[in-house]
């Protein structure tokens, strides 16, 4: 199956920080940044020559601008004007601008992470068994908890790169940790069934879809529904909502880590794998405020570093390390944990 090629955007701003800022965000989303430019330095025939799937009009300084209203009465792709001076990336007010843009922009050009789907195709193809960890013997010598409620639960939360990324995370983890995870993953909802199959098929962990009134177990992974937002009971059991995540993102990573962390508070973790955007950094705050521990993703080992690398530059991030490295430094977390 083919994937579906990234929005082409022309930027047309007049500040070089604007431009900056919105060359980041656009880029970090999934999207393909064509032109940016300041409009003193178009021309008709620039324009005119740009191929773009949209127009992203930003200006601070000229609001009358000769060129933007040659280019509304002749351009076939729409217009969209800009969301005002875009804050500082590390700012608490970046992620709400940023959703507000990714928003307008999803319902426009349509959104990225559909491009994460086609990717399953490679990982159920996939041979290869990768080695797994020993598991500690302070581990092996509990009592076996596989299928028994989980008291910790960890979010594991992915957007474009995820899927490959949590694979090799669980493939490297050994089975008889008293442990669960929720798995949020960005990704089309016609993929959604392909998921646990695609991400568990080496590993010892199950990894199942989300169901109503029951708990997440020990040795399993809970993929997170695409439409509908999962929460937890006081008990808790899952509580799948008849709402749907906050826009922009489905699931929405952000409402994902405070329901997870509003039940769980110190018996929660997050690990941010490879993804767009900065789903994730608006909740960081309070899972940590919360006695949850935040790891991510290494940069390097990513197909898209954005999710991570916004909540390592925000100061969350307390490990970052590859996606073996990662299931290493849970195994060794869980021994020091028992002993």
């Amino acid at each position: 199956m083919m994937e579906k090629a990234a929005a082409r955007i022309a930027v047309i701003a007049d500040t070089s920080l604007q431009r900056h800022v919105l060359q980041q965000a656009l880029v970090g989303s999934g999207y393909q940044v064509v032109l940016n430019s300041d409009p003193a330095r178009l021309d008709e025939e620039a324009l005119a020559a740009c191929e773009t799937d949209l127009w992203l009009v930003d200006l601070a300084q000229s609001e009358d601008s000769p060129l933007v209203d040659s280019l509304l009465e002749r351009t076939s792709a729409p217009v969209l004007f800009g969301e005002g001076h875009a804050p500082e990336r590390h700012s608490e007010n970046y992620p709400r601008w940023e959703r507000r843009l990714f928003g307008k922009l999803k319902k426009l050009v349509g959104d990225p992470s559909q491009a994460v789907g086609p990717s399953l195709e490679a990982l159920l193809a996939e041979a290869q068994r990768p080695a797994r960890l020993d598991l500690p013997q302070v581990l092996a010598d509990t009592p076996l908890v596989a299928g028994e409620p989980a008291r910790q639960v960890w979010l594991l939360a992915a957007s474009l790169g995820g899927p490959a990324a949590v694979k090799a995370f669980l493939d490297a983890l050994p089975g008889g940790l008293p442990i669960g995870f929720v798995y949020a993953q960005h990704i089309d909802p016609g993929f959604e069934a392909a998921l646990p199959q695609a991400v568990g098929r080496h590993s010892q962990w199950q990894v199942n879809a989300a169901r109503h009134g029951d708990p997440v177990r020990c040795g399993e992974v809970v993929v997170a529904p695409i439409s509908r937002e999962l929460g937890f009971s006081d008990e808790g059991q899952m509580q799948i909502a008849e709402r749907a995540w906050p826009e922009p993102y489905s699931p929405s990573i952000d409402q994902m880590m405070l329901n997870l962390a509003q039940h769980f508070a110190g018996l929660c973790g997050v690990i941010a794998f490879s993804g767009m955007g900065s789903d994730g950094s608006a909740a960081a705050a309070y899972v940590k405020r919360q006695g949850g521990e935040i790891w991510t993703q290494r940069s390097d080992s990513c197909a898209c570093s954005s999710m991570p690398d916004g909540l390592r530059e925000g100061g969350y991030s307390s490990l970052s390390a590859d996606p073996r490295e990662l299931a290493e430094a849970l195994v060794k977390h869980l021994a020091e944990q028992c002993s």
